[in-house]
């Protein structure tokens, strides 16, 4: 399988493509931790590293900062924008083509990863479901417990004045009717 990766590692040219970027120079600091680039040594991995860089610094190069030219730093920050976008279709490209070696090669291999990500797909459409009825159950009690308080007497509003007269003359037994 490594010798299918050609073009992605050190001492292997990119198939169909041209270094781009090179050393940093004085106005193109190198991030932190990384390695000066051997120029003609460069692969699509190094390529897409170099041109993010050209990006960063080309926006935070005191050349920029200092400029009066609006015009001229618009112009080199899209060439840069540009060199990272072409770079980075050619690595797409790459990853590309060897899906499609691996499909030729091996489809069985296909075959499981689209099952494989089916499986997870389903699971984690199953946990929001899940989710979702738990939120469900929980609103229906909440709906349950208020309106179950509606129904209650003594939730009701204190009753006025003339409530207790009303309560204390229905408990009384109906008065004899008397003869006219």
């Amino acid at each position: 399988m490594a010798s299918s990766m050609n073009g992605m590692f050190p001492g292997q040219q990119p198939p169909g493509g041209h270094p781009v970027g090179g050393p940093p120079g004085p106005s193109q600091p190198s991030f932190p931790g990384t390695a000066p680039r051997v120029p003609g040594n460069n692969t699509l991995v190094d390529e897409l590293e170099a041109s993010f860089e050209a990006c960063f610094s080309s926006l935070v190069s005191q050349d920029y900062v200092n400029g009066t030219d609006q015009e001229e730093i618009r112009t080199g920050v899209d060439q840069c924008i540009q060199k990272f976008l072409d770079v980075a279709r050619q690595t797409e490209c790459f990853f590309l083509q060897k899906r499609l070696q691996l499909s030729v090669q091996k489809p069985e291999q296909v075959l499981k990863e689209d099952l494989s990500d089916l499986r997870n797909e389903l699971q984690r459409k199953e946990m929001l479901v899940q989710k979702h009825l738990g939120k469900l159950h929980h609103w229906q009690q909440v709906l349950e417990d208020v309106s179950g308080q509606h129904r209650k007497p003594t939730d009701l509003p204190p009753p006025g004045p003339l409530a207790f007269l009303e309560q204390a003359s229905a408990s009384l037994p109906p008065a004899p009717l008397k003869p006219s």
